[in-house]
Parts: structure tokens; C-alpha cells; sequence
């Protein structure tokens, strides 16, 4: 049965789907209207931990401007991929983006179906993954998004592209 869902856009709500993320005490369930409400978030999504673009581009770029999108008056920069949150989780701690970025598990895929930008990579024996994209979601809704065609590249959802849109 072909889905009737209509792709993530600016003025959509977040689909309110449960995220998992790293607590003190280890993994937790976090619901997306609760992390993002009240708040103005950066979000960007990847197709893999670890995997070439993703490691070296992509989470790269917003480590490295993580202070300047947040004197924009972002609250919180987010990533979510899926990934499990232990691999999400020592990933961010590898990369040095731990203390500056969210990490939003999204392991089984349940958020970028909801949203329509999910990316099948299962001929690559990646499985089911998500489209690489950025957004700022203000409150729960999205103010813009930017998702790139080709899932190899970080352009239109970099971080440079992020602070350019702040």
C-alpha cells in the first residue's frame, strides 16, 4: 500500500514520534513535541553515524559553527539519524560534538517515515536510513528545510547553509 503522506515542509508540525536519546542513567524515550517545544531548534539529519559524508562533512561542520548558530538565538542544535542511540551516542563523543549537539535516535526509522524522508539504501546493504537534511523547527513547527537530493553530499544542509538561513 502506497503512503499518502505528504513530504516534511516549512509550516509542518514535527511528526510527534518517540526519539531515543542518551540520559545520565542511559538511554530514554523523548517524545518530539516535548524536546521541541517552546524552544528553536537546529536539526539536521544524516543517513549514518560513522558513515564517509555524514563523519567527515556533515557533523563536522555544525561542531565547528555550533556557537554560531546558537548566537542566533538557537536554543539547542539536534541530530538524528538511524542509528541506535549507543552508536548516536559514542559517535557524537568521537566526533567532540557531545556537549554541543542532541543526539535523536531514531532507530527504527519511525520519524523519517512520518515525515516522509526516509531513504531506502537496502541494494547498499544500509537498509532503510534517513534523507539528509537541515531545519530549524521553532516550537514544534518547521520555519525552513532543506533536504538534499543526493544523500553523498552536505551542501544545502550544512551548517554554513544553516547559519545563512538564521
Amino acid at each position: 500500500m502506497k503512503r499518502e503522506l505528504m513530504t516534511l515542509k516549512a509550516g509542518d508540525r514535527i511528526p510527534d514520534v518517540t526519539f531515543t536519546r542518551m540520559g545520565a542513567g542511559g538511554p530514554e524515550p523523548i517524545k518530539a513535541k516535548d524536546y521541541f517545544a517552546g524552544r528553536k531548534i537546529a536539526l539536521f539529519s544524516v543517513p549514518g553515524a560513522y558513515t564517509p559524508t555524514c563523519h567527515a562533512k556533515h557533523l563536522p561542520g555544525f561542531v565547528a559553527k555550533a556557537s554560531d548558530i546558537k548566537a542566533k538565538g538557537v536554543d539547542a542544535i539536534a541530530v538524528t539519524a538511524v542509528n541506535d542511540i549507543f552508536t548516536l551516542d559514542h559517535w557524537l563523543k568521537d566526533s567532540g560534538a557531545d556537549a554541543k549537539i542532541d543526539g535523536l535516535a531514531d532507530g527504527s526509522a519511525v520519524f523519517v517515515k512520518a515525515a516522509c524522508l526516509d531513504l531506502d539504501l537496502t541494494e547498499f546493504g544500509l537498509g532503510v536510513r534517513g534523507k539528509r537534511f537541515s531545519a530549524i523547527v521553532n516550537d514544534g513547527v518547521v520555519d525552513w528545510i532543506n533536504v538534499e537530493e543526493n544523500s553523498s553530499v552536505a551542501t544545502v544542509s550544512s551548517a554554513e547553509t544553516t547559519l545563512e538561513k538564521l
